[in-house]
């Protein structure tokens, strides 16, 4: 079923889904924490769910209230299936580790876009514990046996990434001694705050993590709002016309906010209101009007830093003066997607100038146009989601299959057509 979005300014005031990355990890969590958790606001994407329903297949009491998921913790026990990762590649490597920690065994599966996904990343350091870990020539299916209590130690993280880094310490939660990781770039730190939020006594400074032993204690977690869902309505407003909104409760992390230093660096008036902590995350309320914006330079360490806010910030390129240049973005090859090759064809299909790099792109902006057929979301959310800020300047736009954008954000169509006070348009 097609989806058309159409141009038009963004105007009002929305609270987007909640986080994506906060709720995965709240839930399992939740799962080994001594005593019950309320999980308020979480994301109600496809991918959460996957992970609610793996924490019960290994005994957590699970009580989905909608708006609210209570989990009470537990001694975990091997589940009696293959759990399905389905498409969310945070369940299968964060409940590897896990799973590894807790002294199960269990096997991982997952759809045919995350059975192409690198999951030997995870197993190495899981080896290197003491610990089996079984992958299908680098990807899932993957089998894992734990060992309870792991010694504790140092891990040298191959690469800066967050599922990484979180798997490791989801692995080590029961560990006898203390757990230092290094190797970090300022990847995004969720894990580590939700584990000070329930109690652990843990530090990091960006480059290393240090987790001493102890246990998790339950607590009230309030789930802000997902800027990596808000970038697309950031966006769109940025780039188009007579724009106005006001994005509630968007969580700042700074190993998260890349894309808002990225997007001010191009000239887009963002301004953040009632900064506040909500329990251990940084959020504030975005405002957001129309501007014009200058090509940039997207390298390195704001990379690390808005990964997932790539093909939207190529959106923003699209429409910004110059030559927006992206570099060290690889990983996109990895996702759900192979994300530079879809946003290099999203892009070209509406009239711009594109070179594709390895691990990057070069963007000649301010020659958009309504591309002459249907644009492809590649069964991947963020495209999808991506389409519709590339069509509020220069709509309409048809995606092919916008539904996918379900994975992180179900209410998304509706969120957006509220903001551009438009009414869908399907066709079978």
């Amino acid at each position: 079923m097609t989806t058309t979005f159409v141009a038009g300014p963004l105007r009002g005031e929305l609270r987007v889904a909640g986080d994506k990355s906060i709720s995965h990890r709240a839930l399992m969590l939740a799962a080994v924490s001594r005593g019950t958790t309320r999980i308020e606001y979480p994301n109600r994407g496809a991918d959460v769910l996957t992970t609610r329903d793996a924490i019960a297949a290994l005994g957590a009491t699970v009580d989905d209230r909608g708006d609210a998921v209570i989990v009470v913790g537990t001694k975990l026990r091997d589940p009696v299936a293959v759990i399905d990762a389905r498409n969310s590649g945070t369940t299968a490597r964060l409940m590897m580790g896990l799973c590894v920690g807790q002294g199960l065994n269990a096997t991982f599966d997952g759809d045919a876009s995350l059975r192409r996904r690198p999951m030997e990343r995870i197993a190495r350091p899981l080896r290197a514990m003491g610990a089996q870990a079984e992958t299908s020539e680098g990807k899932l299916p993957v089998t894992v046996r734990g060992i309870a209590p792991p010694p504790g130690g140092q891990f040298a993280l191959e690469l800066p990434s967050a599922q990484l880094k979180s798997a490791i310490l989801l692995a080590n939660l029961r560990a006898r001694g203390p757990v230092l990781l290094t190797g970090d770039a300022f990847s995004r730190d969720h894990t580590e705050r939700m584990l000070r939020r329930l109690g652990r006594a843990i530090a990091f400074d960006g480059h290393e993590v240090l987790l001493e032993p102890g246990e998790l204690v339950a607590q009230r977690i309030r789930v802000p709002a997902d800027l990596s869902a808000a970038a697309f309505f950031i966006v769109a407003a940025t780039i188009t016309p007579r724009s106005d909104v006001l994005l509630r409760d968007v969580g700042i992390n700074p190993t998260r906010s890349g894309v808002l230093d990225i997007l001010r660096g191009m000239g887009a008036d963002i301004t953040k209101l009632h900064e506040r902590d909500l329990d251990g995350e940084p959020v504030a309320d975005l405002r957001v009007r129309y501007r014009p914006l200058a090509a940039t330079v997207i390298e390195g360490e704001a990379v690390v830093r808005a990964i997932d806010e790539i093909p939207i910030l190529a959106v923003a390129a699209a429409h910004a003066r110059g030559v927006t240049r992206i570099r060290d973005a690889a990983d996109l090859r990895a996702k759900e997607s192979d994300r530079l090759a879809a946003t290099t064809t999203t892009l070209r299909a509406c009239g711009l100038e594109v070179s594709e790099l390895p691990d990057g792109l070069d963007i000649v902006g301010g020659t958009a146009h309504t591309p002459h057929g249907e644009l492809q979301t590649f069964d991947d959310h963020r495209i999808a989601m991506a389409i519709a800020a590339l069509a509020a300047p220069t709509g309409p736009h048809v995606a092919d299959d916008a539904a996918c954008a379900a994975i992180s954000y179900p209410q998304f169509e509706r969120d957006w057509l509220a903001l551009q006070n438009q009414s869908a348009t399907r066709t079978v």
